[in-house]
């Protein structure tokens, strides 16, 4: 399921992370994190995890999704990695198609994750460069994504995806995955939908029996798949 999250950010929060991921930032070479396979693709530049400001974005981006209702209905994370950040632009302007790895080190905790989830939160306007689109092959086709400054996307950590080439300007985001608690992806398709029928639902008719027993379904099916 990909699904565009919008307004996870506040422009307030926005502003704080640009002023943050400014060109003297602490950037690395994009390649140095990634698996055998992703570096020979990766081109681009990416925030030391070790530097003050990076553990200050997390901590930012980390609460605003969060806070997100639909992010929690529908990725129900178990683990988040934490967020890393990075910048396309001039030489450094692409990352090539690629598979996210299928389980990655928590560095903090040096505990295990399992990506089931990508989640890619947007920093850039779009108008301010060309090129950049997030680019994800799945079995609905190839959808690519170039969103607002603080909206996200979710995306299936198992399909190939890359970002496009910058032409112009310079594109600021963020990333990280999500270890979900219900790892079938249908099983998680279905309890989203299931939610977001039942909100409707009682935004036009208010709390009746028939959304109650619905509600017990959602659960009893959450119970059932989840793992915690």
């Amino acid at each position: 399921m990909l699904l565009h999250l919008p307004h996870i950010l506040t422009p307030a929060e926005i502003a704080q992370a640009r002023q943050s991921l400014r060109d003297d930032a602490p950037w690395l070479a994009g390649e140095r994190s990634a698996g055998a396979q992703a570096a020979s693709q990766k081109n681009n530049l990416q925030l030391s995890q070790q530097s003050a400001s990076a553990r200050a974005l997390q901590a930012l981006i980390l609460n605003a999704v969060q806070r997100d209702a639909m992010f929690f209905s529908a990725a129900l994370p178990h683990k988040i990695l934490p967020p890393f950040f990075n910048r396309y632009g001039g030489q450094e302007n692409f990352y090539g198609p690629h598979v996210d790895g299928a389980v990655l080190k928590d560095p903090n905790t040096q505990q295990w994750l399992r990506s089931d989830i990508s989640c890619t939160v947007f920093l850039s306007e779009p108008q301010d460069y060309d090129g950049g689109e997030l680019e994800i092959h799945d079995t609905a086709g190839t959808q690519r994504v170039k969103l607002n400054a603080g909206d996200a996307v979710l995306y299936p950590s198992s399909s190939v995806h890359q970002v496009t080439p910058v032409t112009r300007g310079v594109r600021l985001a963020s990333f990280f995955w999500v270890e979900s608690m219900v790892r079938d992806a249908a099983q998680r398709r279905l309890l989203f939908d299931l939610d977001m029928n039942l909100l409707k639902l009682r935004t036009q008719l208010g709390e009746t029996p028939e959304t109650t027993a619905l509600t017990g379904v959602y659960h009893n099916l959450l119970r059932q798949w989840a793992c915690t």
